[in-house]
């Protein structure tokens, strides 16, 4: 199958927020790809955060509730995971620190 044959999906607002998503999502090591183990990149994570972030600062008000909770949630649950990797780096830097 030639990538010209492979169908793309519909551009729409949940396509955006969950392709900013899933950005983030890489950026914080949550999704591993090829064999090497990758560490997350807070400095793009946040920036794809934000980015979202301000994406729902300016499409406020114009939103369906389905696509107003999407961003919301995704937001929320980025949030959180962005948390857990600065906490777990710091942990790390410490412990490296503490040792060496």
């Amino acid at each position: 199958m030639s990538e010209e044959s492979i169908p793309l999906p519909p551009p729409t607002f949940e396509f955006l927020v969950l392709s900013l998503r899933m950005q983030a999502e890489m950026q914080l090591g949550l999704h591993q790809y090829g064999e090497e183990k990758h560490e997350p990149d807070l400095r793009l994570a946040r920036h794809s955060i934000d980015t979202l972030a301000m994406v729902q600062e300016k499409t406020r008000g114009n939103l369906s509730l389905e696509e107003q909770r999407l961003i919301d949630n995704s937001l929320t649950e980025l949030r959180f995971r962005y948390l857990q990797a600065f906490e777990a780096k710091s942990k790390s830097a410490g412990e490296a620190g503490a040792g060496g």
